[in-house]
């Protein structure tokens, strides 16, 4: 017989569970339709404007095909801009619109929420320790990821 509470990808997967319906419902309830990818790549191109799409994937560790798709929905409410590169006609370089950085700047408090509420039940020297272990398994295991984390130091 097998325990699945015994098994940390089972507990993994039902974190992920937990955390995607914690962020929906605090940025739901702050008047926010968004995602936690749609909030990784606004966050990602505030900190990296220009970059192409496939430089986005990568730094968020989300599939390049599927991103596409998140991209556009984002283009089509007039948060992110969209352009074909100067140096790489088949590129595409992304940056905030001014929409974008208020709907991020607004959106941010709730998505900061967002953790105080999956992380509630550890005082703070658990979520030190949990987050360093966290950390230390997503960088340790990041080459099993179908969408591998790749910073910009990572890049050829």
């Amino acid at each position: 017989m097998t325990n699945l509470d015994d098994l940390p990808g089972h507990l993994i997967r039902r974190l992920q569970q937990i955390a995607v319906s914690a962020f929906m419902t605090e940025t739901g309830a702050a008047g926010f339709d968004l995602t936690p990818v749609q909030f990784a790549v606004l966050a990602t191109l505030e900190d990296n404007p220009g970059i192409d799409q496939a430089t986005l994937a990568g730094l968020i560790a989300y599939d390049r095909v599927t991103i596409g798709g998140v991209i556009a929905r984002l283009e089509g409410r007039g948060l992110i801009e969209r352009k074909v590169s100067a140096s790489d006609r088949r590129a595409r370089t992304l940056k905030l619109t001014e929409e974008g950085h208020a709907f991020l700047a607004s959106a941010r408090p709730s998505v900061f929420e967002t953790q105080n509420v999956i992380l509630k039940e550890l005082d703070d020297a658990e979520k030190q320790v949990f987050m360093v272990l966290l950390r230390k398994l997503t960088d340790a295991n990041n080459e099993l990821s179908r969408a591998p984390l790749r910073r910009a130091a990572d890049e050829p």
